[in-house]
């Protein structure tokens, strides 16, 4: 029987969100002849997370469901005996760069992948805590219905259980790499204010994560697409579509992957403190052309309120500001995956992380001029919002040299991660979870 694993990294409360996992963990296995390792990677201080574990403990008993909840303490034990016995020669920097002191959204996921991997599974399936799901007729809507159906099958083989293909034959018998579907209700990145309070400020700001060189036209439509998912239409009714699934399509909070094919391949880039660095794997599955599903059971987006307000503020606009930044690397490496198409794998199918690693390195050598383009325009626009605004504008001004480095190095990091990633998964298959009382290593 194999086991898949359902995931949600957290730094937030949300008992709420733990409590409606567990529902969907158990559809999933009263539905799919499967074992579910309900995963939970937990960063909140202490009187949080005993609420969290007060949570898991109240998940209903299910014979094939088995519940991990894991703080920052017993993810560090295992990463340790992971990254020693990875074949690496910088085990202590991998351990930063897979649990940094700091945000990463690349790096908590990377983190269920590599427990997924030590615990047996063939998928990882991932969730958010500011997120809930969607219902109808009374009835919870759970992704992970149409991540089952197909994940990990040859696309030949998925074919009658989704509802439509436009998968060129000549892909049919790569496997399933990835079944995901987007969000409807909030923007996903939390800038609606800006756009409240000045539609041009937030075309202008927006409008930085396109390529350089893209025409006002195409930066117009990036802008109206941008942060929308699925807009706000309620689900309705099923529908999945076969194909290769264009990256503006599907959230990282409503997302699966095949272990074999991608997410033991190759890792998320571990960027610190800045949004959207979990998005790669999308990019990648899509140019390398391996098949996936995308279906409409979107999960419904809301923020919580530590980011609109004080240090909170500041901060999520940092991670945004990184997150435009980053673009500058991002797209030099997209762009050249693209080109690249099939030759991103290997014989079996499977994503090749030597090809991804020597593209980031590549992308270090870029001229930082476009960056520093990107800088003066938010300077501009987020003074023209004027109050805590240009109090941020005021903060970047004094971090431009360290952003921009930043920019680099990150892109530096996830090279190295990408080269190390093999002999990581490799060691996290040898390696339990928790060892048992009295063993040390």
């Amino acid at each position: 029987m194999r086991s898949v694993c359902l995931t949600l990294p957290t730094n937030r409360p949300c008992p709420d969100t733990i409590a409606a996992l567990g529902e969907e963990a158990v559809y999933a296995a009263d539905h799919f002849d499967i074992d579910v390792h309900l995963l939970v990677l937990d960063s909140c201080p202490p009187p949080v997370h005993a609420a969290h574990a007060e949570a898991v403990r109240r998940l209903p008993a299910h014979p094939r469901i088995t519940a991990h909840h894991l703080d920052e303490a017993a993810q560090r034990d295992f990463l340790e005996r992971v990254t020693a016995h990875s074949g690496s020669a910088k085990p202590d920097l991998l351990l930063d760069l897979m649990l940094p002191d700091g945000l990463s959204y690349g790096a908590c996921t990377n983190r269920a992948f590599l427990i997924a991997a030590a615990l047996g599974c063939e998928s990882v399936h991932r969730r958010d805590s500011d997120s809930r799901y969607q219902s109808v007729d009374g009835r919870t809507v759970f992704p992970v219905h149409h991540e089952l159906l197909s994940i990990g099958r040859r696309a030949a083989d998925a074919v009658p259980v989704v509802t439509e293909s436009t998968l060129p034959a000549a892909l049919a018998d790569r496997r399933v790499a990835m079944v995901g579907s987007s969000f409807v209700g909030e923007l996903s990145v939390d800038i609606a204010e800006v756009r409240e309070t000045d539609p041009g400020v937030y075309h202008d700001v927006v409008s930085l994560w396109a390529p350089g060189h893209w025409s006002a036209e195409q930066k117009r439509e990036l802008v109206e697409e941008s942060f929308r998912g699925a807009g706000t239409a309620p689900f309705v009714a099923d529908h999945s579509l076969l194909t290769l699934v264009d990256p503006m399509r599907v959230d990282m909070c409503n997302i699966a992957f095949h272990g074999e094919s991608v997410s033991e391949r190759v890792p998320l880039p571990p960027a610190r403190d800045t949004i959207g660095s979990d998005y790669f794997l999308i990019h990648l599955v899509h140019d390398a052309g391996l098949p996936g599903v995308l279906h409409n059971r979107n999960i419904v987006n809301y923020h919580t309120g530590e980011r609109r307000t004080g240090p909170g503020f500041l901060a999520y606009q940092t991670r945004f500001a990184k997150f435009l930044l980053s673009m500058l690397h991002f797209h030099f490496v997209y762009d050249r995956m693209a080109e690249a198409g099939d030759t991103l794998l290997d014989r079996h199918g499977r994503a090749r992380p030597a090809a991804v690693a020597a593209l980031a390195r590549r992308s270090t050598g870029l001229d930082p001029a476009e960056n520093v383009r990107r800088l003066d325009t938010l300077d501009t626009a987020y003074r023209r919002l004027g109050g805590r605004y240009t109090d941020f504008a005021d903060l970047l001004a004094t971090r431009r040299e360290r952003l921009l480095d930043e920019a680099r190095g990150d892109m530096a990091d996830f090279a190295l991660l990408t080269e190390a990633w093999e002999g990581l998964v490799g060691a996290a298959k040898a390696t339990p979870l928790a060892l048992p009382p009295g063993r040390t290593g």
